[in-house]
């Protein structure tokens, strides 16, 4: 043979070789991360290929899906009441991908979760029929939320202390996801309109968004003094003057009560039914940074906290050294505290539970068509954050505060309701409206609910504004409707 044809038969033998290997390599070694990346076309066209999974609320589905009639997705995703439930199931978008639990569970919902496969669809590498998730929210509830924000905006969570369940998420404002469900020019629109004012129409207020709690934050500082003996007695007067300078200033801290004079030398009963900042700010003074920050931290502050919707960023107590002027002004929940309604109803929630923090959840189960569990919700964890001693004493002045004091609007006949309100300033020299805060918990014959509430702006004059005003009625309308089931 000659021995140029020679040279090029081999040279091409090992071309062919090379190209084998290479093929090999590719659908071998890196088949299945071509075929799960997020670039696949494919992927996102079988996701839609068929009816998806749904989302359950008190036993009915309030997600579904219907045909397109189009030639890449056979299917778009739907939502019942999309308004209402839009902070629980988030979006599930032909164009933009998913959130909340419509993108936590994604994959459950379309199929592709490997523990929805049988033997059979593993052996034909077939989608498997998509799962379901079961929430833990209770319709009456969360309508109840939404209904009594209409008109302001605002957020509110409700929770069942014993159990750690969430029974509502309350945004107002809200969206309709029905709206950026599909991938066509109205989606677009839709999509272009809800991130105008960065993506705030879709802002998740109640689990996302940390903000001053106000007032409401004093119930922290006062089980921080009462778990390190520093109040013995809510009824004991605490020898705090008023006027109050703050530590480290010259500059005095005023109260909202009336005559100022009645502030002066207060109980700790009667600091928190007259919302006193001399006596909270003190109390953290005389605490100082590491008490309080460990005792925010056992209730929620500073960690991400999976629901299974993670809390990003979390509520906040500094952790950064503090002067002692700054020390005093977080025991009335100012400076740099910050803390979502979720967080807040956690902190209700564990005086109500005696101490126990459960960790709450808005998933109860996450099933395979068959109503097989493969993820289940239902012993989640706890932790004993403060005495029942402790607790007890708490909800000892909560109730003075609705029976005696400014959260009045929160009275359910015939239920134990106690609470505390805030008024938290915003902006830079108080330039914004003030937030206004109201938490509380409510039980009757067996049944407790822990709920907080913030407005962050309504119709009201700004003199008005309050959080036994404008949030207590909120939290009111939600308890009555777990408690009068």
């Amino acid at each position: 043979m000659n021995k140029t044809i020679r040279r090029a038969s081999v040279f091409c033998l090992l071309l062919v070789l090379a190209l084998l290997v290479r093929v090999t390599w590719v659908q071998a070694y890196q088949g299945q991360a071509l075929a799960d990346d997020k670039h696949n076309r494919r992927n996102l066209i079988g996701q839609y290929e068929n009816p998806l999974g749904n989302i359950i609320v008190g036993g009915e589905a309030i997600t579904g899906s219907t045909k397109t009639g189009g030639k890449d997705f056979g299917y778009k995703r739907t939502y019942t009441n999309g308004p209402l439930y839009a902070p629980i199931t988030g979006y599930s978008s032909q164009a933009y991908g998913g959130s909340m639990l419509e993108g936590v569970y994604k994959n459950v919902l379309n199929g592709s979760d490997n523990r929805l496969k049988t033997i059979m669809d593993m052996l034909t590498n077939k989608r498997a029929a998509p799962g379901n998730v079961l929430t833990t929210i209770d319709p009456d509830v969360q309508k109840a939320g939404y209904d009594a924000l209409d008109g302001k905006q605002g957020a509110a969570v409700a929770m069942d202390p014993a159990t750690g369940q969430i029974l509502g998420v309350v945004n107002n404002p809200s969206y309709d996801p029905n709206r950026i469900a599909g991938a066509d020019k109205a989606a677009e629109a839709a999509w272009n309109e809800l991130n105008a004012d960065k993506g705030k129409a879709m802002e998740n207020v109640a689990l996302r968004k940390p903000q001053a709690p106000g007032s409401t934050f004093k119930l922290v500082t006062l089980a921080a003094a009462i778990e390190n003996g520093l109040v013995t007695d809510i009824d004991q007067p605490t020898g705090i003057p008023n006027p109050y300078t703050i530590p480290g200033t010259r500059t005095d801290l005023p109260s909202e009560a009336k005559p100022p004079t009645a502030c002066n030398n207060v109980s700790p009963r009667v600091a928190l039914r007259l919302s006193c900042n001399n006596v909270f700010a003190e109390l953290a003074h005389k605490l100082g940074q590491d008490k309080m920050l460990a005792m925010a931290e056992k209730l929620g502050f500073n960690a991400q906290i999976d629901t299974p919707v993670r809390t990003n960023p979390p509520s906040k107590y500094p952790s950064k050294k503090m002067s002692v002027d700054q020390v005093a002004q977080t025991g009335i929940g100012q400076f740099d505290v910050q803390a979502t309604p979720l967080q807040m109803a956690m902190v209700t929630a564990a005086i109500e539970n005696g101490g126990k923090l459960v960790a709450p959840h808005m998933v109860s189960e996450v099933t395979d068509a068959n109503g097989n569990v493969l993820e289940s919700f239902k012993d989640p964890k706890s932790q004993q954050v403060m005495k029942e001693k402790t607790a007890s004493m708490l909800r000892d002045a909560m109730k003075t505060v609705v029976s005696e004091g400014g959260g009045r609007e929160a009275k359910v006949d015939g239920a134990e309701v106690g609470g505390k309100t805030g008024t938290a300033q915003r902006g830079v020299n108080n330039s914004l409206s003030p937030l206004a805060w109201f938490t509380s918990y409510g039980k009757m014959n067996g049944k407790q609910i822990a709920v907080a509430v913030v407005v962050e702006n309504s119709d009201t004059d700004r003199s008005e504004i309050g959080g036994g005003k404008l949030a207590a009625p909120v939290a009111k309308k939600m308890m009555e409707a777990w408690l009068k089931k």
